[in-house]
């Protein structure tokens, strides 16, 4: 059955809440898009005149969707060349999703991305649902075909994980500018002691080339590791020079709610370098290199106006 000009509508006005749902199930911009696309087709093949709440079944059709694709993911992540890591969103991307609540701005953030990776499917869509969409468990109970009281059960369950995961601080797009430039000062200085006291002790540096951009494999670890690895990285050289096609710019930003640094060469973003920052200090650094999960951050980048960079590495 064809849809008409307003079941169309319909759908489109869901469509940034699918997207910001998919985004933080999956963890990939383009695997959310390809999720809501599939969400739409299945809208467009529907009796829908007989769909009393649309919100409610394009959510579950999407989830369990979703679902589906992170068991597929989850075999294709064991063979990824290197450490796997979520596709980094710049400020103002609409698909980071509602931000009123501390809760919403959390669930979206990069350091809380990485720890959904630990939790189950379920644990995921509970946590997702809950937290970031505020959604009440009888409805969680009937997207994902459970009892209330196991989707209470599972909410507390993954809520436990991701606590446990990290400590929770709130930084504004101000504070997080400054916290960069206060690190890249150190991290330019050509010393390591500047940087150690930036960090806490058990700080990690881990990075995602997707093997086709040079990354270690395994994380850095401790404090004095991790700076030194730092020191390397801003430390100017013809070869860096020659591996990244040029000399790329800096430019303190914002990516998933948290302070980052953007690397740009051309216009086009070739890594972002995310900030994980508590009470005690910088606690993780997360960089995507990947050149397939950049592609939206470029978009974006052209899209808005960023300023001067801070200098030019290399």
């Amino acid at each position: 059955m064809a849809l008409t000009v307003h079941d169309v509508d319909r759908f489109e006005a869901s469509r940034s809440r699918l997207e910001a749902i998919a985004y933080r199930l999956l963890g990939s911009a383009g695997e959310a898009e390809d999720a809501v696309q599939e969400t739409f087709l299945r809208w467009q093949a529907a009796d829908v005149g007989r769909i009393e709440v649309p919100e409610a079944w394009l959510t579950k059709v999407l989830t369990n969707l979703c679902l589906n694709q992170l068991a597929s993911a989850r075999a294709r992540r064991e063979t990824y060349v290197g450490q796997w890591l979520p596709e980094p969103l710049l400020a103002g991307d609409p698909m980071l999703g509602p931000a009123d609540t501390a809760e919403q701005r959390e669930s979206v953030s990069y350091a809380v991305l990485t720890l959904l990776e630990r939790l189950s499917p379920n644990e995921r869509a509970v946590y997702v649902l809950r937290e970031a969409f505020a959604y009440p468990h009888r409805e969680i109970a009937e997207i994902l075909d459970l009892t209330e009281a196991a989707s209470q059960q599972i909410h507390h369950r993954a809520r436990k994980h991701v606590a446990e995961g990290r400590a929770r601080t709130e930084i504004d797009e101000s504070a997080a500018r400054r916290i960069v430039e206060e690190f890249l000062a150190a991290a330019t200085s050509g010393r390591t002691e500047p940087l150690v006291r930036l960090l806490t002790q058990d700080a990690v540096a881990i990075g995602d080339g997707g093997g086709k951009v040079p990354a270690r494999t395994k994380a850095f670890e401790g404090a004095l590791a991790v700076a030194k690895f730092m020191r390397g990285l801003f430390k100017p050289g013809k070869a860096k020079r020659d591996l990244a096609g040029g000399s790329p710019e800096i430019h303190a930003a914002t990516a998933n709610g948290g302070p980052a640094v953007v690397v740009v060469l051309d216009g086009r973003v070739i890594g972002v370098l995310c900030l994980e920052v508590t009470a005690d200090g910088i606690a993780a650094f997360r960089s995507q290199a990947n050149p397939d999960k950049l592609e939206r951050a470029t978009e974006r980048w052209a899209a808005t106006d960023h300023g001067e960079p801070l200098f030019n590495i290399f």
